[in-house]
């Protein structure tokens, strides 16, 4: 009886640090491999797409790697800071200026076991009428400088002469 709790607590501990924490509703787009690795899975890289949760009309695509082998396949693989990001507008966009912060989390996953996240971060521009969309990874102590930007202009264009 002791056996099978340690091994539920195992589990459940295991299942809560993996790398699905996501504070956006995403979805999988898909991904490509990388590198074959003899046990587990391989390495990949992911795609997926996520809604910006305050700012309706606007999805944003990330792409990062995703480490394969027996230490991804039970989440205890670091994963690699890179990351991509690119957001567009796909429907007409709506947000209540009262709800949408200066700056704002929009994006949260787990990249290794504990200490590191890769995030999303919605500035917004009023000035210019923009969204703009950066991606990062921390670290408990430190993080990385590799990042990756995009931005969705929602004001009204004026035309050109």
């Amino acid at each position: 009886m002791t056996k099978i709790r340690l091994t539920l607590n195992a589990l459940a501990i295991a299942v809560s640090l993996s790398p699905l924490a996501v504070l956006a509703q995403d979805a999988h787009i898909g991904s490509v491999r990388t590198e074959f690795r003899m046990l587990g899975p391989n390495n990949t890289i992911e795609v997926e797409r996520f809604d910006d949760p305050d700012v309706q009309g606007i999805a944003c695509y990330l792409s990062y790697s995703k480490i394969g082998g027996i230490s991804g396949a039970v989440g205890l693989a670091e994963e690699a800071s890179e990351a991509s990001v690119a957001c567009r507008q796909v429907g007409e966009i709506t947000f209540d200026p009262d709800e949408v912060d200066e700056q704002e989390v929009v994006f949260s996953q787990r990249r290794s076991a504990l200490f590191k996240n890769m995030r999303v971060v919605r500035m917004h521009d009023a000035e210019a009428q923009t969204f703009v969309y950066l991606t990062y990874s921390t670290r408990l102590v430190d993080g990385s400088p590799k990042n990756a930007i995009s931005a969705v202009h929602y004001g009204a264009l004026t035309p050109t002469e």
